[in-house]
This record gives structure tokens, sequence and C-alpha cells, in this order.
């Protein structure tokens, strides 16, 4: 029997007590227990490109990444990131000050949220939103505060009276994420640029998750925050492989800021994994550099899997929010007589042999996300065809 302190207290810390284990992890432990097709979590089922994996393989033949690589990252992978974000969106980084590669955009976010934020700062993040932001701002010590996307005319959209009256003194920063996940929306550039007004204006800082940069679809644009009046030097900008490159486990993430924020979230990197990936680094670095007709093809790819998705949960009877970006699908379960995602989500692997996540996890107001559901696309096709055809069949 475990011994418990003479106080009794929770081993567990406080600020941590209401996060139990993902809801990724349950649904995925559901899938495997009944044999499901698994849309939940977002991850595909097929590796990137050959070259790329190919390159990872070289660097460990050659000794490169094997043993500890540079604090901020590897100075190949720094500089090809700051010449993706001078060649696509005329952003211009110093690679050796304003760049800090991470454990993925999870360390990403945890490290530069532990780093800003003082016990009670206030944290004004898009809801849903990714379940690490919840954990990462507690850890922190900070307080969070959603501002709800509502749907509206196929998509969530922003309301930002909304989001302006939610600032107040104790508001240290924005925590946006474009394009969004799990809503797929991608928020204009009218949206974007109220946004950074608001943060020039209150002198917010502004963290900004665009691990999805590079999947747009469609007429959507992705335009990174820090292109903005004044929010060069008070935006972090967090991206990641992993999505980019079909290469998930490596774990390859960056943050890019001015020289003083990027000193502060490696302040607090360091005594999280310290570095990480070594020879993968060396891959990223090559597949930052690939061609524009791979992203081309990429998104014309996730998009074909997009629109079969969509359409097959429409006929199955959902109403779906088409997305703009990333590569997930929201879907209301109202027009199938249900309202409770979570139980409808625990119900459909038996009910359909597929696995989905309930929108709610990503919610405080859990009333707010009860109706609506989320599917992965990043799966092959046929995986895709008959995930649609069992769900029909329902």
């Amino acid at each position: 029997m475990a011994r418990m302190t003479s106080s009794a207290r929770p081993y567990l810390n406080r600020r941590l007590a209401e996060f139990g284990t993902t809801i990724f992890a349950e649904m995925s432990a559901l899938a495997v227990a009944t044999g499901s097709i698994n849309l939940g979590q977002g991850f595909p089922d097929t590796d990137g490109p050959e070259e790329i994996r190919e390159a990872a393989v070289r660097a460990l033949r050659d000794g490169r990444g094997n043993q500890y690589p540079p604090g901020p990252g590897v100075p190949e992978l720094r500089n090809a990131i700051t010449a993706h974000q001078q060649r696509r969106y005329g952003l211009t980084y110093d690679p050796d000050t304003e760049v800090l590669v991470t454990a993925g955009a999870t360390e990403a976010i945890a490290a530069t949220l532990l780093a800003l934020l003082e016990p009670g700062d206030e944290v004004v993040a898009l809801e849903p939103y990714y379940d690490s932001y919840a954990a990462s701002i507690a850890m922190a010590g900070g307080r969070r505060v959603p501002v709800t996307l509502r749907p509206d005319a196929g998509r969530f959209t922003l309301d930002l009276d909304e989001l302006r009256a939610t600032v107040t003194d104790r508001t240290r920063l924005l925590l946006i994420n474009t394009p969004h996940n799990p809503t797929g929306t991608v928020l204009t550039r009218a949206e974007l640029a109220a946004i950074a007004e608001l943060a020039v204006e209150r002198d917010l800082l502004v963290v900004t998750d665009e691990v999805y940069e590079h999947l747009v679809f469609d007429d959507a644009e992705h335009i990174p925050l820090a292109t903005f009046p004044g929010m060069r030097e008070r935006t972090v900008t967090i991206g990641s492989a992993g999505k980019t490159f079909s290469f998930t486990g490596w774990k390859v993430g960056w943050v890019t800021a001015a020289p003083e924020l990027v000193s502060a979230v490696r302040s607090a990197k360091q005594y999280l994994t310290f570095v990480s990936a070594g020879p993968f680094q060396y891959a990223v670095a090559e597949a930052l550099a690939l061609p524009e007709s791979y992203y081309d093809g990429f998104r014309r790819d996730m998009g074909a899997r997009r629109d079969l998705l969509a359409t097959g949960l429409t006929e199955a009877g959902f109403e779906v929010f088409r997305p703009a970006g990333t590569y997930f699908v929201t879907a209301d379960i109202r027009p199938l007589g249900e309202k409770d995602g979570f139980a409808f989500c625990r119900a459909l692997p038996e009910r359909a042999g597929v696995v989905a996540i309930p929108n709610a996890v990503f919610y405080d107001d859990r009333e707010a996300g009860a109706p609506f559901v989320r599917f992965a696309f990043c799966k092959k096709e046929e995986v895709l065809r008959e995930a649609a055809e069992r769900l029909r069949g329902m």
C-alpha cells in the first residue's frame, strides 16, 4: 500500500489536479481495444518524404547529433528556420540570438509560458484550445481567460469586441493559434490586424502557435502575427516540423522572437529537456529547404483528404464545418439526435468502429463544446473511405 504523508495531501500538484490522462490516450486505447479506425489523435499513418528520412539516417551514420547538440539547436537548422521565415513571410531573424529549437511545439509552448508568466498573470486564449495550453498556464501559476470561437456561417469566428473586453490590467499575454486546432479556422488579415492593434495598445506579449502554417486550403492565407506593425518585438512565434513533414515522432519544434524573449524562453527550456532530437535536427534543416512544389503537393493532397472525409461525414448526417486549415474536421452531432460529445465518442467505436475526439475537452465552457466532435483526416485515403462508409452505416 502506498504511504501517504501525515497531512494526507494528494501527491499531484494542485495546479495540475484538473488534468488527468489526456483524452487522446483514452480514445487511442479504445481504438486498439475495439479494432476501430482511429481518427482521434492527429498523427499521419504514413511517413513524410523519403529523402528527409534518409537525411536523418545519414546524420546518424555520420555521427552528427548523436551527442548533445548545441542548446539553441544545431546551426544548420537555425539557419534553415531563418531562411524559411524570410523566404515565405519577409521576416528576418538572427539565427544565433532569435531562434531556439525545442522538443516539438509542446515543449515550446510550455517553456514560453513558464518563462513569461508570473503567478496570477492572466492569459487570454482562443477557446477551444489545444489541451497543453491549459496545463502549461497552470504550471506557470497563470490564469487562463478564454475567448470562445463560435460557429457562424460554416466557420468558427472570433468576436473581436469580446476579445477586447476580456483584456484587463492583469493580462500578461495573448495566446493565439492559427490555423486553429481543433476548429480548422484560419484567422483573416482583418482579425489579425485587430489582435495586433490590441496588443500594441495594451502593451501585451503575444504567443502565436503556427504549427499548421503550411496546411491552409482554398482561399485561406496564413499570415504570421509578427508581420504586423509593432508585433515583431512582442511576439513569440512557435513552429514545428511534425505537421508539415509528417514526422511527428521526431519532436522538432522551434521558437522565433526578439533576442530578449528567446533568452527568457531558453532559460526555462534548458531545465525541461535541455536538448533533444540531435540527428533529426539536421534532417529537418534539409526539409525546410524543399522546393515550393513539396508544399503545394502537401496542401493539395491534404485538401483532397479533407474533402473526402467532410463529404462522408455530411452524408452520414453530421453538420460539418469544412476547415480552412489544419488536418481536423469539426462536426456537430445534433442533427443525429445527439448532444453529448463525450458519450457519443465513447460509444462510437462500438457503434461504427471509428474513434473521434469530443471537442468539449478543449473548452473551459464544456456546454459550449458539448455538441462538437473532431475527426483527423491525415490518414490514407482508403482508411478515410472505410471510416466514412462505417459512419454512413451507423
